[in-house]
């Protein structure tokens, strides 16, 4: 009934739990002195009403009993504190350890769990896991213990009631036992909907202008519908069996009460069981199950928790990329060295590829698509890592260099690049924080953005959600801009001039021209016209350097480069003469 990986999260705080069980079974004993306190005022009182008596004999059992109230009171402010502090730590702390873990993992948590995915992790998951560990497993704790003092209690007055009472608790668990297994599979299904209608909102959401231009967005509602149809049919199921569950825990824990105070009744008769006594088995007899009771009507929470949690603990187990403490190199070149690379351990898209990248020039890697373009561009992020050969930089494996060093040595622009929901002064700073309002400035006159943006709100004129108050084009030199002005070592484009304007392209490629004079350039482009000016060229054919050289040694060899750059240009000769007409 508890998850030891999941309870393993808990690490320090399981103080806190311990405390918090503590503080809860310090309740139970001051609801017996209340219960005892109680039923020895009645059966004095009754003996004064009957045979007179010193009136005021009752008053040590009344403040016995004010004593026990007050001291639950406490008791109950207690457990709902450290609840709530044990909740709130581990949330913390949780939510610490995915926020680490995704930046550790880098972009391929995305990739692997889906942005939806993530988010309701790290938001909803942890929310149920705090519900696990700040009410469910104190309670179980408490469950366990409870019945055993109780029953340590009464047996001293009758052990017969006492040991009744004691083998109808196990029933309890037992049905939650017979409950869990079917609960296991209903919840296990229930989180995996909830995340998959999560992922198709999100999708549909951000793909909205796309489903009305193809007009697909009256079959995508319809998907939708299905999708919380089915969410609404496995919830439907996760409450019956709540309900279930829970009158089952009812028919068992008044049932063994009842048959307690049954054998209450029968001491009365059979054993000259004094009133007193039995009053207060009677009263305690359903203290026996109400602790399971509570444990049990929290199992959907646990359920619920768990399946959260697993999905939680398969993204903190996954491994982290190996990097190490090495100081790059200034200045270095990138050097590929036979590499070859899988994405699903099958199909290589990589082929023993040796390739360089001098720190100085403008290097193009170039091919149909499908080549192993933007993987080269992967590998030499380190967002991947190759199954066979080495990438190094300046000689050293990139595996061995600071993660953190190497990064501030590159900027990579792609036609996804982010923009973030915030002002364009904002974007600029998390690039670099020391950047002056000069050098953005002059960052923005090199894209020809400095009088769009100065007419138009300044540098602080905030974006909306990805960047959709700016065009294409203007997305993309506004990118530009932001990574000319963090000023690195080495930059990478992957497809930076896809579906813009042709003046946004001309812009970008001159800028790109004029930074391979002093720095390390990597373009990977699709259009080959993009490509001329490189100092060299790789040409790729199904994941294997089939040429290199620059345009106009690749342009005589008349190879495979030579026949991609005349049909790119006859095409778009054509589609020229086409849009003259």
């Amino acid at each position: 009934m508890i998850e030891k990986s999941l309870l393993d999260l808990l690490g320090k705080e399981k103080r806190g739990l311990a405390v918090t069980v503590a503080w809860m079974v310090f309740g139970l004993l001051c609801n017996l002195a209340i219960t005892a306190g109680i039923c020895c005022m009645i059966g004095i009182m009754v003996q004064i009403l009957a045979h007179g008596g010193q009136p005021f004999a009752f008053i040590p059992f009344f403040l016995l009993a004010l004593a026990g109230i007050l001291l639950r009171y406490l008791a109950s402010c207690k457990v709902g504190d450290q609840k709530d502090a044990l909740g709130r730590t581990v949330k913390k702390r949780l939510r610490e350890q995915v926020y680490g873990k995704i930046l550790r993992l880098g972009v391929h948590a995305a990739e692997e769990v889906g942005m939806a995915g993530l988010t309701q992790m790290a938001l909803e998951g942890i929310e149920q896991l705090d519900l696990y560990y700040s009410s469910y497993i104190p309670q179980f704790f408490y469950a366990m213990i409870a019945p055993v003092i109780l029953f340590l209690i009464t047996v001293w007055i009758d052990w017969r009631v006492a040991l009744v009472l004691l083998c109808c608790v196990p029933l309890i668990p037992l049905s939650i036992i017979a409950v869990s297994r079917y609960a296991k599979r209903i919840f296990s299904k229930y989180w995996g909907k909830y995340t998959s209608m999560g992922d198709g909102f999100l999708d549909s959401v951000q793909g909205l202008r796309e489903l009305k231009i193809f007009q697909a967005d009256a079959a995508q509602q319809e998907k939708m519908n299905q999708n919380a149809e089915e969410f609404r049919k496995i919830t439907m199921k996760v409450l019956v069996m709540q309900l279930a569950s829970t009158t089952i825990m009812d028919l068992v824990a008044y049932g063994g009460a009842g048959v307690g105070i049954a054998f209450v009744i029968s001491g009365m008769v059979n054993r000259s069981l004094s009133p007193i006594a039995a009053l207060f088995l009677t009263l305690v007899a359903v203290e026996f199950f109400l602790p399971l009771r509570a444990f049990g009507a929290a199992f959907h929470i646990a359920m619920n928790g768990a399946s959260a949690g697993k999905k939680i603990l398969s993204l903190l187990e996954q491994p982290d990329p190996i990097w190490g403490a090495l100081e790059p190199s200034p200045h270095a070149s990138i050097r590929m060295d036979h590499v070859s690379f899988s994405y699903d351990g099958k199909r290589e898209v990589l082929r023993d590829l040796s390739i360089d990248f001098p720190p100085v020039g403008m290097t193009a890697v170039v091919g149909e698509s499908g080549c192993g373009k933007s993987t080269v561009v992967g590998l030499a992020l380190d967002t991947i890592r190759p199954n066979r050969g080495t990438v190094t930089l300046g000689g050293v494996p990139l595996s061995s260099l600071s993660r953190e060093k190497y990064y501030a040595k590159i900027a990579a622009v792609s036609c996804n690049s982010y923009l973030f929901h915030m002002t364009v002064r904002e974007n600029f700073l998390l690039a670099r924080e020391t950047m002056t309002e000069q050098e953005i400035l002059d960052a923005l006159q090199k894209v020809n953005l400095r009088d769009f943006i100065l007419e138009n709100g300044g540098l602080d004129k905030p974006l909306s959600e990805e960047a959709a108050n700016l065009s294409g084009g203007q997305k993309q030199r506004l990118v530009l801009a932001i990574n000319l002005a963090a000023d690195r070592e080495i930059y990478l484009f992957d497809e930076a001039t896809s579906n813009i304007d042709i003046e946004s392209e001309e812009i970008i490629m001159k800028n790109i021209r004029a930074l391979s004079r002093k720095k390390m350039v990597i373009v990977i482009s699709h259009r080959l016209e993009n490509v001329i000016g490189a100092d060299r060229i790789y040409y790729l054919e199904a994941g294997t350097l089939r040429e290199q050289g620059t345009h106009a040694s690749l342009m005589s060899l008349g190879g495979g480069y030579a026949a991609l750059y005349t049909t790119q240009k006859r095409l778009e000769m054509g589609y020229a003469e086409v849009n003259n007409q």
